[in-house]
C-alpha cells in the first residue's frame, strides 16, 4: 500500500509565528520553574546564613564579590517579577477582563513589558 501521508517527518518550531499571548503565558509558566528551582537555592540559604555570623558574612562577601552569586540572585528576582505579573494578567483575564484576542494582546504586552522593567530594576537593585 503506497504511502499518501504528506505530513511533515519533523515540525520546526522556528517555522511558526508565536501568538504574544502563548508567549506571554509559556514565559509565566517558566518562570514559576524558576522560582520553584530557586526556592531550593533560598531555603539552602537560608539554613546555611542561620548556622553562624561566620556563615552569614561568607554568603555576604559572595553576594557582593561574585558575579554568578549576583547573576542567580537576579535571575530570581526576575523570574519572580515576571511571574507577578503574568499572575496579574491571569487575574484580570479570569475576572472576565481583556479575554478577546485584541485586548489580550495589549495586556500581554503590558505584563511582559512590566516584567521587563521589573528584571531592569533588579538588575539595578543588585549591581549597584
Amino acid at each position: 500500500m503506497a504511502n499518501n501521508d504528506s505530513r511533515p517527518i519533523d515540525i520546526q518550531f522556528g517555522k511558526f509565528s508565536w501568538p504574544v499571548t502563548a508567549i506571554a503565558s509559556i514565559s509565566h509558566r517558566i518562570s514559576a520553574v524558576i522560582i520553584w528551582v530557586g526556592l531550593g537555592i533560598v531555603l539552602a540559604t537560608l539554613y546555611f546564613v542561620s548556622q553562624s555570623e561566620e556563615s552569614f558574612d561568607q554568603v555576604f562577601i559572595a553576594l557582593k564579590t561574585y558575579f554568578l552569586a549576583q547573576f542567580v540572585v537576579w535571575g530570581l528576582l526576575s523570574a519572580f517579577g515576571y511571574y507577578c505579573m503574568g499572575t496579574i494578567k491571569h487575574l484580570i483575564q479570569d475576572m472576565g477582563y481583556c479575554e478577546e484576542f485584541a485586548s489580550g494582546k495589549i495586556i500581554s504586552w503590558v505584563a511582559i513589558i512590566l516584567g521587563l522593567a521589573l528584571s531592569v530594576l533588579a538588575g539595578v537593585y543588585v549591581w549597584a
